[in-house]
């Protein structure tokens, strides 16, 4: 064949676009379980961190086995769907269908003898979505500690909710008031606690240019923690006929 022909310049482009897509297949293929590991540690890094379990991905399977005593599929009444892993439920698949058909996955842990209640959490942002982890104390109303990510928020500004800084906020501040109505965490831009000292007013402070990612996070705390009140509930119901 005539290298100079266009036939030939075709065959040829054809046989290298062939041989790296399948190059790139393979490589993405030999990949998959490697990737997935890694999604899975960061997951139960992230759950451990909402408790002050600090972790770094070799070690994250170890101390999430050590610390997590329980993960649970809830229904929307507050059972827990035995058939159903908790742990694979993606939140951005299970949203898409009927409340009445999801699962609320949540997680029980346990640290120096304190209880915790980890709840995942799923939003919008300003560009695309937000979400994260929030630990409840034993009391089901103090918050222990927050994780939260995004997809593709603004640098500087509603990206910064990935920064502990922010995360810190949330620390010890209440989601329900003082008649037990859910209230969840306001972030504010007019709260008039800079510092966050004040941990009764189910606010903390927004982050400066990032209202719209702030209200995100307002919503998705809200919203989610919602669907766990029969469950929260019912748990409390049952330690007070305990006691």
């Amino acid at each position: 064949m005539n290298r100079d022909s266009n036939a030939y310049t075709f065959l040829f482009a054809t046989l290298m676009v062939l041989v790296v897509a399948s190059s790139l297949a393979f490589t993405a293929s030999s990949l998959k379980d490697l990737q997935n590991a890694n999604v899975r540690k960061e997951k139960m890094q992230n759950i451990l961190a909402t408790i002050g379990i600090e972790s770094d991905r070799e070690e994250a399977e170890k101390l999430y086995r050590e610390y997590i005593t329980a993960e649970l599929s809830l229904t929307q009444s507050g059972a827990v769907d035995a058939k159903v892993s908790a742990f694979e439920i993606k939140l951005n698949n299970e949203l898409k269908k009927p409340k009445s058909v999801q699962r609320f996955p949540m997680y029980e842990a346990e640290v120096e003898g304190e209880k915790y209640y980890i709840i995942p959490l799923r939003g919008a942002g300003l560009w695309n979505a937000i979400w994260g982890y929030i630990a409840l104390e034993e009391d089901k109303n103090t918050i222990k500690g927050a994780v939260f990510d995004h997809t593709g928020e603004t640098a500087g500004l509603g990206a910064e909710i990935t920064q502990q800084w922010f995360q810190e906020r949330f620390v010890g501040e209440k989601v329900f008031d003082t008649k037990g109505n859910l209230v969840g965490i306001n972030v504010s831009k007019t709260n008039n606690d800079p510092k966050d000292l004040d941990k009764d007013d189910h606010e903390v402070d927004a982050i400066s240019g990032a209202t719209i990612t702030g209200d995100g996070v307002t919503d998705m705390i809200l919203e989610r923690l919602t669907h766990y009140l029969p469950y929260l509930q019912a748990k409390e119901n049952t330690v007070a006929l305990n006691n």
